[in-house]
């Protein structure tokens, strides 16, 4: 009796347990139906208007400067516009308002603000006023973040030294890809609670700031590159060629002072649409292609066969017009022969059969052992992508005829930046120097974070082998094939080359890289130039006539910087270039012509650009170049 009656107190209990809870159920289930029916819209309207966003503060990348401080790349303010499409209200008008600003279509911007996404990016980097236009707007649920455009101040100048960014600011190429550790800064944040058009409300906030990246000191001298690049577009312009290219060093460190390539392009206006055209203009051909250096390398077999002594003042040669080499018939570039001459003459007249006759007087392993000495066939380890080794045939492989034609400057290939590294060392007194564009590394608060000292690699030659090959190469410049490189009033050394093209491991016909490298002060080398004009158009084609003539223009615009003549040296008359763009061409001329100038034209039609431009010094007698519209 007592078991049953317990068991039924415990039912009881159950019972009214169960009745209570199904009856909280009961209440529970009626409020969330009048939560869901009645203040549904009214709790998911405060929710839109009450989030947290995490915004993003970009932080400012740091500058690039040459070497006098002249801002070669710097940022401008933009903006980032986002939108939250469950936010906006408006979407119609949203979308017509972001059409006509970002220049999107009308579909593109619906179709945007249809995104099941939180957030959803509109456009990056647009202008202050682009953004001022939609913030004016007032439209809930779109907003701009402020961030950073790179900006270059001198357009296509040192386009393919510095390079260029993505559309988020990271290093793509150039020095812009190598040195972007230094350049980029560190983003901060805000984290703020927001209303429905993303503006910030009174509630919590987080912030940590950006971080600024550092800014570059490069060893490039602002005057010498607008020097170098009024140059390679005269020059491209006059020859129709394919390329043309300059490079300017400094003997004693290894600094790069200028490096101007044409065609190039302006890196505010990369053509990123289209990239085969991007991968052809921003290539730096100068560092990552080899070509063959053609008599520019009689240098170096001249300098190794001064080091060696198996060649002196005395020595005599002769040529008949070729060599005989393994039963191969090598044949000097004068068809007729130099006939009997010195080491002097022979330099002078760049005759093949005396740097044959050096070069097998060396043997391959001598003459190797130069060749590697002076860098050739290793990297100079420049600062940065993509440099070549250059091609030297492996000596096992050398043969008497190729061991010949490479004294020559024939069978051996190197890059531009290889062959003016080693003249530098071959006339600076024996010293090889790395070389380098960045000079200095400095925080946004200004501390040196990195500062370059020249780096020695090597000795190739004396002191003295250096003093007589510098004393034969002016001879070139005074009395040989280099005779329009010269500049009056300061003493230039230097040799001219010509090389013909290779196309599929054959001579190409009538494809030639014509050159001229060179050096002064001679008695005292600061600066060395190397020109090169690519398949020049037309007959005349030698590095003497196509490429000398505007070293020596280089040379001539650092010397009056740098006031360098000599007092006897011949007195010139200094204006200042006239502005005749947007003049008839023959209504230019004249001018140019009152002036005292000596006038080129390309073209026809109202002139669209001249080299020098307008405003540079230029001597009365210069030649200038006028560019006319329809000028290619």
């Amino acid at each position: 009796m007592q078991t049953k009656t317990g068991i039924t107190k415990t039912q009881k209990r159950l019972l009214a347990i169960f009745v209570s809870i199904t009856f909280l159920f009961c209440l529970l289930f009626v409020r969330l139906i009048f939560i869901q029916l009645v203040s549904g819209g009214k709790l998911t309207q405060r929710a839109a208007e009450q989030w947290y966003r995490d915004l993003p503060l970009s932080a400012p990348r740091g500058n690039i400067y040459a070497s006098g401080g002249e801002l070669l790349a710097g940022n401008v303010k933009a903006y980032d516009v986002y939108a939250r499409p469950n936010a906006v209200t408006e979407k119609a008008r949203a979308a017509e308002t972001l059409s006509d600003a970002l220049g999107m279509s009308l579909a593109a911007a619906e179709e945007k603000l249809s995104e099941r996404r939180s957030e959803v990016t509109l456009a990056r980097r647009v202008s202050p006023e682009v953004a001022e236009s939609i913030d004016g707007a007032g439209l809930a649920g779109i907003y701009c973040v402020a961030t950073y455009k790179r900006s270059y101040p001198y357009g296509s100048t040192l386009s393919k030294v510095i390079g260029f960014t993505n559309v988020d600011g990271d290093g793509q190429n150039g020095l812009e890809g190598y040195y972007d550790r230094y350049l980029s800064g560190t983003d901060g944040y805000l984290y703020a609670e927001a209303d429905i058009a993303g503006r910030e409300t009174d509630g919590d906030t987080r912030y940590v700031p950006a971080v600024a990246g550092c800014d570059l000191e490069l060893t490039i001298d602002a005057d010498i590159q607008s020097y170098a690049e009024s140059a390679v577009m005269a020059a491209h312009a006059e020859w129709q060629a394919k390329s043309c290219s300059a490079i300017v060093t400094d003997v004693r460190t290894g600094g790069i002072k200028a490096l101007a390539s044409y065609p190039s392009y302006d890196l505010n206006d990369v053509p990123r649409n289209d990239i085969e055209l991007l991968n052809l203009l921003s290539k730096n051909t100068l560092i990552t292609d080899v070509y063959e250096p053609g008599s520019t390398f009689k240098i170096f077999t001249t300098a190794a066969a001064l080091e060696a002594g198996v060649v002196g003042e005395n020595s005599r040669f002769y040529c008949g017009g070729s060599r005989t080499v393994d039963g191969t018939r090598v044949r000097c570039w004068r068809t007729a022969g130099h006939g009997s001459q010195d080491l002097a003459e022979g330099v002078k007249n760049s005759c093949n059969c005396v740097f044959m006759d050096l070069a097998l007087s060396l043997g391959t392993s001598r003459f190797y052992e130069a060749i590697e000495a002076f860098g050739f066939g290793i990297k100079t380890n420049v600062d940065f992508f993509g440099e070549s080794a250059g091609i030297v045939m492996k000596k096992e492989n050398v043969k008497n005829v190729d061991l010949a034609r490479i004294g020559f400057g024939q069978a051996i290939a190197v890059t531009p930046l290889q062959l003016i590294t080693a003249v530098g060392a071959a006339v600076n007194g024996g010293t090889l120097y790395e070389p380098y564009f960045l000079s200095e590394v400095r925080s946004a608060e200004g501390d040196v974070v990195y500062e370059h000292a020249p780096k020695a690699v090597g000795r190739p030659i004396t002191e003295q082998t250096s003093a007589k090959l510098r004393e034969l190469l002016v001879g070139v410049v005074e009395e040989g094939g280099g005779s329009r490189a010269a500049v009056d009033g300061i003493k230039i050394g230097g040799k001219t080359g010509t090389a013909q093209k290779y196309e599929n491991g054959a001579i190409a016909s009538g494809k030639y890289v014509s050159s001229f490298v060179g050096f002064a002060p001679a008695d005292d080398p600061k600066y060395a130039v190397l020109f090169i004009v690519d398949e020049p158009s037309g007959y005349t084609y030698y590095g003497s006539l196509t490429a000398a003539p505007y070293a020596g223009r280089i040379f001539s615009r650092i010397a009056d910087g740098e006031n360098w003549r000599r007092a006897d040296a011949e007195d010139k008359v200094y204006i200042t270039m006239p502005d005749v763009v947007g003049t008839d061409q023959a209504a230019a001329v004249a001018e140019l012509e009152n002036a005292g100038l000596v006038v080129e034209t390309v073209g026809s039609g109202k002139v669209v650009s001249t080299t020098p431009a307008a405003g540079e010094r230029v001597a009365v007698g210069d030649v200038v170049l006028a560019r006319c519209e329809d000028s290619t």
